[in-house]
């Protein structure tokens, strides 16, 4: 069985992220997305709300499994049994960075491979960070995100205000 796992933030999880997970999911019998839990950011979201909005919007790819994890990417990559790491590259500078970790990656745990996988052109320019920022000053999000996810960030951004 071959298992992949595709890492990230997803802090709100885009149509672009999807699209790769939609895509990688047809190329493995396993796809595990591992959702970051990173100490040094403050997300918007937390693990467990963004595993859980992964969950919802991949409800319909049985092979699709959701898990948090920190710590290094490697490590997590041979705790699941994957033997490659999926990423989705939207511009040559994403490449430069992606690269250089795939390389460095490949030192630390050779059996590890890393394919890149480039975003559909029409979600080219998307990336959470930037939806957050429309998303602060009441612009439009629902091209970018699932509809559930849209509602979320909403939500979520609501509740900031408030407190």
């Amino acid at each position: 069985m071959k298992t992949a796992v595709y890492p990230g933030s997803f802090d709100p999880v885009t149509l672009g992220h999807y699209d790769i997970i939609e895509r990688t999911a047809k190329m493995f019998d396993k796809l595990i997305i591992g959702v970051l839990n990173n100490k040094a950011k403050s997300p918007l979201f937390s693990d467990t709300e963004r595993v859980n909005m992964l969950k919802e919007v991949t409800a319909s790819l049985p092979n699709v499994e959701i898990q948090s994890f920190e710590g290094l990417l490697i490590d997590f990559v041979r705790q699941s049994g994957a033997g490659i790491v999926v990423r989705g590259l939207r511009a040559i500078t994403d490449f430069e960075y992606e690269l250089q970790m795939a390389q460095t990656n490949r030192v630390i745990a050779p059996e590890i491979d890393t394919i890149f996988l480039t975003t559909n052109l029409k979600y080219s320019y998307l990336s959470s960070s930037i939806v957050k920022e429309i998303a602060e000053y009441d612009g439009e999000i629902s091209e970018f995100l699932h509809p559930v996810i849209a509602d979320r960030v909403r939500e979520k951004l609501e509740e900031r205000r408030r407190a």
